[in-house]
Formats: C-alpha cells, sequence, structure tokens
C-alpha cells in the first residue's frame, strides 16, 4: 500500500523521486534510488522517514498504511480541514455512534445525512 499511495502523493505534489527523497533527508547520491525503490515495493522505508515524507507532501501518514480507500479518503480529506470543521464533523460522528450503540442498529444513509448540517 505504501508504495502506490507514495507514488501517486509524489506525483501529485509534481516532485521527482530525487528531489522528494533529498527533501525528505536521503543522503543526495542515492535519493533517486531510494525512493525508486519504495515505490517499486522492493524495499519499505521506516516509519520515521514516512512520517518526513507525509510532511513534505502535506498528506497524513496514516494515509500511507491505510488499506481501506474510503478509510484513505477520509483521512486525506479530514487532514486537509481547519480545525473548527474538524471539531464539528467529529461531534457529529461521535453523537451518530453513540445513537447507533444504543439503538442496536447499523448508521445508515439517512442519519449520516439527517445529521450532518
Amino acid at each position: 500500500m505504501i508504495s502506490q499511495r507514495l507514488k501517486a502523493a509524489r506525483i501529485r505534489a509534481g516532485l521527482s523521486q530525487e528531489k522528494l527523497g533529498k527533501l525528505a533527508g536521503i543522503d543526495p547520491t542515492s535519493a533517486s534510488a531510494r525512493m525508486n525503490q519504495y515505490e517499486r515495493g522492493k524495499h519499505a522505508p521506516d516509519y520515521r522517514l514516512m512520517c518526513k515524507v507525509a510532511e513534505i507532501l502535506d498528506m497524513p501518514v496514516s494515509w500511507f498504511y491505510t488499506e481501506d480507500e474510503d478509510q484513505a479518503r477520509l483521512q486525506e480529506l479530514f487532514h486537509r480541514l481547519d480545525p473548527m470543521p474538524r471539531e464539528h464533523l467529529l461531534l457529529k460522528f461521535e453523537s451518530l455512534a453513540k445513537q447507533a450503540a444504543s439503538s442496536k442498529s447499523p448508521i445508515t444513509d439517512a442519519k449520516i445525512f439527517a445529521n450532518i448540517d
């Protein structure tokens, strides 16, 4: 998962493998080759490096590790929100989760759209 997401985010940011590697603190002589290996899945970057890469690419580090595409998309969108809308959404989702737990029924589309405004 990391390799695919790493490549997609790097391309979206308009950075070469070499440039991203250098910005992340990889030795300039091996930056391009190492990033290429990470993107091909031949080697996996350690978590500390991924934290640096995530910061450079303005993505949450968890996004690189999340297998579920819907969850990854939510992480990306949430990451891009200012603090106030984030807090509002968290409170709404917490309310929905409590309702679902107390009624022992799943959260439906109707409940979601009725509670997010």
